[in-house]
């Protein structure tokens, strides 16, 4: 570590049994301090280490130390002293950015084999929100001699958070003979099902396997298939990471090598063969997937095949493998709301009134999609009170006063989203209920309708309807919405969705504004409108952003016959799929299981939040009771 870099971090060790004085300093900076601080950030993420202490040393009175220390700290944090973390960790307890610093900290001490201090940081950990750091207890458990192979399985669902540390666990397991090469090959698959290919050979490769065949298989699957399965147990699993990969490209070529080959491969083999012919198939809405499913009834498969398994089936109406499937999920996947209600309705099906109404009730009373449905199952409807809670000044005050709300403000001024909702939410950790809606009213006061909506949709028992479902900009939708005879209801509950009425947000797609508009898309509904001079500029304006958007809503739902739920996918994924996924349909169904069967994850989510979100909207709009049922309708193929 650098000479200056060390004696800045000395200093923050000499300061470590001063009070952190943030909570009562003005934030208030230059627009020259701000750009100083955004470098460093800046530099902190390149690992800049001699940029990042002659940046902060120009910062010494920036009102915000903990970030500023944080960043120069961050900058070489792998060649940091325990002293100086724990100097920082001391200096700034308590604070979100010092937990932070503590999850830095433990990858490190983790990947480096540091389990005494491991040992130690790890229990202070409040977020416990890092699968690569939980990876690493369970090594350091494992390194005492604990067993935790059950723990680590159920760990190891999502390859995409695995990082190096997972890996690192999955490798020292198996060398200590807790995992085995069933473990190996599934966690394999699941990295190959989830597109990485180079985690996927790097796992295989604890098997023993030459990893050039693994190799072969997952970039040039075609010649492994038609070499056929080979004589011993790799050479199979191979074969069926070739199989897989083929599937998802070519269903045709996969079946036809697939096909042949079953004679060489035992049943659980051809169980997983099956398996991977199906989940494809199930994604592309095919006929054949069903069928497939069924031969794969013995295969381990992922928890998002178990998903696509039972929405298979769901697409069939079929209510007793409905039924079946969903008991054969994981425990922690059968206790999510999604599948609770679809338990239910394949038990009412079935004729078992009273055991569905239990599992409705279980979840009636929860405000999203599933709980709306159960509650419409039980035979009641959707209600939305109006009333606004009501607080005294000193609990407004309280929050007025709270200094990581005030930090959070700073960083959304400086359009540092991530930052800012990291603050606000560490805030709430343990508030009570009355406290989180005093939060959220504070949130309305200062226009933090997007952390006003997030934070009052934490209460369980108390509920401000005002505050989760709030309408502001109401007289230019109302009068968009009936200039062309739109649902507001459904307008407000898309552009919450959308946006949660931030007017700059920007997706990383790069739609924009209140209603997340695509430029291109844009630029056609102006077109098509006769909108005169638009130009790109104005499509954060208010105004504009509303005309264009609730025309192009507009225009897909005159386009798909009225349905909403059809109208809300094309407005999240483009005009032309829903139409797809319609016409693979055999039979009529109703709008709840088309919305479950969307091929797309975060379309399938948009759906169903549009379509509960306009429920709420519109018993608040009515003042009586609604039907998410009614709003779904039916799609008929």
């Amino acid at each position: 570590m650098i000479a200056k870099f060390r004696n800045v971090l000395l200093l923050i060790i000499a300061l470590a049994m001063v009070p952190c004085a943030e909570a009562s300093v003005d934030l208030a900076t230059t627009s020259v301090q701000d750009e100083t601080f955004r470098q460093l950030r800046e530099a902190a993420r390149k690992q800049d280490a001699s940029r990042a202490a002659r940046l902060a040393d120009s910062l010494r009175d920036y009102p915000v130390p903990s970030y500023v220390d944080y960043y120069l700290l961050k900058s070489d944090l792998p060649h940091a002293s325990e002293a100086e973390v724990d100097a920082y960790l001391s200096r700034y307890k308590g604070s979100a950015i010092a937990d932070r610093l503590r999850n830095d900290w433990l990858l490190i001490l983790g990947q480096n084999g540091n389990w005494d201090s491991f040992d130690k940081h790890y229990p202070l950990f409040e977020l416990d929100d890092d699968t690569q750091v939980k990876c690493y207890a369970l090594m350091s458990r494992a390194a005492k001699g604990v067993n935790v192979a059950r723990e680590a399985r159920l760990l190891l669902t999502k390859p995409k958070k695995y990082g190096e540390a997972c890996y690192a666990l999955i490798s020292d397991l198996v060398e200590k003979k807790q995992l085995g090469d069933d473990d190996i090959w599934y966690q394999s698959r699941l990295s190959a099902e989830n597109n990485l290919t180079a985690l996927a050979i790097r796992i295989a490769g604890l098997s023993g396997v030459s990893k050039t065949d693994i190799s072969k298989a997952l970039e040039l699957p075609a010649a492994v298939l038609s070499a056929g399965p080979g004589a011993d147990r790799n050479s199979h699993e191979i074969y069926l990471l070739a199989l897989g990969r083929t599937a998802k490209k070519d269903r045709e070529m996969a079946l036809q090598y697939f096909n042949e080959a079953l004679p060489s491969l035992t049943a659980k083999e051809q169980a997983l063969g099956w398996s991977m012919m199906a989940l494809p198939a199930s994604i592309a809405l095919s006929p054949d997937a069903l069928e497939y499913w069924k031969k794969a009834s013995a295969a381990d498969i992922s928890m998002y095949a178990h998903e696509w398994k039972v929405r298979t089936a769901l697409r069939k109406e079929d209510w007793r493998l409905v039924y079946e499937w969903i008991n054969q999920m994981p425990p922690s996947l059968q206790k999510e709301p999604v599948w609770i209600y679809w338990k239910g309705r394949a038990l009412l099906a079935q004729g078992q009134r009273e055991r569905a109404h239990k599992l409705f009730a279980s979840i009636a009373d929860q405000c999203h999609f599933y709980g709306q449905l159960a509650l419409e199952e039980l035979g009641r409807k959707i209600n939305a009170r109006p009333e606004r809670k009501l607080f005294s000044e000193s609990e407004i005050a309280a929050m007025s006063d709270n200094s990581g709300f005030q930090l959070a403000q700073k960083f959304f001024k400086m359009d540092w989203r991530f930052e800012g909702i990291r603050e606000w939410n560490w805030q709430l950790r343990k508030m009570d209920e009355r406290q989180l809606l005093a939060a959220a009213e504070y949130a309305r006061k200062v226009n933090l309708l997007d952390r006003m909506i997030n934070t009052s949709d934490r209460t369980k028992n108390v509920i401000d309807f005002t505050q989760r479902f709030p309408t502001p900009f109401r007289e230019n939708v109302k009068v968009a919405t009936e200039q062309l005879g739109l649902d507001m209801a459904w307008t407000y509950g898309l552009v919450r969705q959308e946006s949660r009425f931030v007017m700059n947000a920007r997706s990383a797609v790069g739609a924009s504004g209140l209603m997340q508009l695509m430029p291109a898309t844009a630029r056609y509904v102006a077109k098509k409108i006769g909108l005169t001079g638009y130009r790109h500029g104005k499509i954060n304006s208010l105004e504009t952003n509303v005309l264009l958007g609730t025309n192009y809503l507009n225009m897909v739902l005159n386009d798909l016959e009225g349905s909403q739920v059809m109208a809300t996918a094309a407005y999240n994924a483009g005009p032309g799929r829903p139409k797809t996924w319609r016409s693979t349909l055999s039979r009529t169904v109703d709008g709840a299981i088309f919305a479950e069967t969307i091929p797309f994850t975060e379309t399938r989510d948009y759906v169903k939040n549009v379509m509960s979100n306009a429920t709420y909207y519109a018993a608040l709009f009515e003042a009586q009771p609604q039907s998410l049922k009614k709003r779904l309708g039916h799609v008929i193929p």
